[in-house]
């Protein structure tokens, strides 16, 4: 009978069951997915229900299988959105997309008991985001949903609901609560004082460390973990010098885990936070909306130049091409310390008429790219240098966009990293020592080196 860790990664999109064996390979895996239903103001969600029958369900299927005995299990989900739990201990009311509409004149209200020296957003170490500050559901039920509100005795955070599913016992962890949360004083290492002053206590519990577990009937129980510090653990557990992560898919966020320096107004405006790592400590955290643009600029190149939306897969990079478009073309140069100006990709700002062919404009669109994410990455990098630079997810493929930033960052080392399943990897991994005696290897991350 093989010893496992299952772990239940619950995205947007897809759910996962995962199990790994003692040496972090995967050996069961099941994956769904739901149609999204309605809330109770006709905007689409998640099906709470639906979700929950699966993952007791397919825990079941997984317990009775006669070649596994499950050890440990762990949870890995985006931790945006909050699900409310009553005093039975059922969840009530749906669980709110964090991509709701935050009313105007309910923030103009925080904003003026909370915000009067434009200080707040730099002690919660987030920028304004609406909904996506999770606390601000919290301020946005008190005001809007008081029927549901009122019968809320714990409000927890997605990853933390799914740990509550089998240990009947509700918790706060700090990748949750320190992520775009707004209710976390990263100043004073506390609960932000407007959650007591608005009498939001059910927001209020206790924060647990990642790898803090419960046993149940023999099994160890891990509080869930937020996705994006999960993600991170494979790379803090197998280096010991300073990295900075940019992970790649519709966002690009770099990940610096050895910056722990306070925000400033403009870094906020750059799109920049702060957020918590399993260990506990300040991460600071980038992004750019460059994987959209990727779509959007390749179909407008196929369309352009006749050619299929998977044609820009067969371009291979060629540094003579690039020589030719800086000598030919006016590039951007990055600014040293804020994205200022490259906020937006310079390439939706280009003639298409100025390029010979699609490889020339898909090069110079991919420059143009990598002059914003050399913008972005250096808003994360504060005293400590980093050593080296991790690149995982979809532009970790992309041969042009790899060379162009190990030439930008020729001082370290430049690599992508084809880790299979980093979130579930990493929520197995925080609580390790349950389960299993063995690290990780480096090599289970995949790399490449660019020079």
């Amino acid at each position: 009978m093989q010893n496992i860790c299952a772990i239940f990664d619950i995205g947007k999109t897809n759910k996962k069951l995962l199990a790994f064996d003692e040496n972090y390979q995967v050996v069961y895996e099941k994956q769904t997915s739901f149609f999204e239903i309605l809330d109770d103001d006709g905007d689409a969600c998640d099906d709470l229900m639906a979700l929950n029958l699966w993952i007791k369900k397919e825990f079941e299927v997984l317990k009775s299988m006669p070649n596994f005995s499950i050890k440990a299990l762990n949870f890995s989900g985006y931790g945006a959105s909050l699900v409310y739990i009553d005093n039975n201990g059922k969840a009530v009311g749906p669980i709110y997309n964090y991509l709701k509409k935050f009313p105007i004149k309910l923030k103009q209200e925080f904003w003026a008991k909370y915000n009067t020296n434009n200080e707040f957003f730099k002690t919660v170490a987030s920028p304004d985001l609406g909904m996506l500050n999770s606390g601000m559901q919290l301020y946005w039920l008190k005001n809007h949903k008081i029927d549901l509100f009122k019968i809320t005795k714990y409000a927890l955070h997605f990853p933390q609901y799914l740990s509550f599913l089998f240990t009947n016992l509700a918790k706060a962890e700090f990748t949750s609560i320190g992520c775009h949360t707004a209710i976390w004083d990263f100043d004073n290492w506390k609960y932000h004082e407007w959650l007591e002053k608005e009498h939001v206590h059910a927001a209020l519990l206790p924060p647990t460390n990642a790898k803090e577990c419960l046993n149940v009937k023999g099994v160890w129980i891990g509080p869930g973990i937020h996705d994006s510090s999960a993600a991170l653990v494979p790379y803090l557990k197998t280096n010991n010098e300073p990295f900075v992560l940019i992970s790649t898919g519709t966002w690009c966020i770099s990940i610096n885990p050895f910056n722990e320096l306070p925000l400033t107004d403009q870094s906020l405006k750059s799109d920049c936070l702060n957020f918590i790592s399993f260990e506990g400590k300040i991460v600071r955290a980038s992004r750019l909306f460059s994987g959209n643009e990727h779509g959007r600029q390749v179909k407008h190149l196929s369309d352009y130049f006749g050619m299929s939306e998977e044609y820009y897969k067969n371009i291979t990079f060629n540094y003579k091409t690039v020589q030719w478009l800086r000598k030919n073309h006016k590039q951007v140069i990055p600014d040293q310390t804020e994205l200022g100006d490259l906020k937006d990709c310079p390439f939706v700002e280009r003639n298409l008429n100025a390029f010979r062919s699609f490889e020339e404009a898909y090069h110079q669109f991919i420059m143009d790219l990598v002059a914003q994410q050399i913008a972005s990455t250096k808003l994360t990098i504060g005293i400590v240098l980093p050593k080296t630079i991790f690149v995982d997810g979809g532009f970790s493929k992309n041969e042009i966009f790899m060379n162009l930033l190990a030439e930008a960052f020729f001082n370290v080392k430049v690599y992508a990293s084809e880790v299979a399943q980093a979130s579930s990897l990493g929520a197995a991994m925080v609580i390790s020592n349950t389960w299993t005696k063995n690290e990780l290897s480096i090599s289970t991350l995949k790399l490449k080196r660019y020079f």
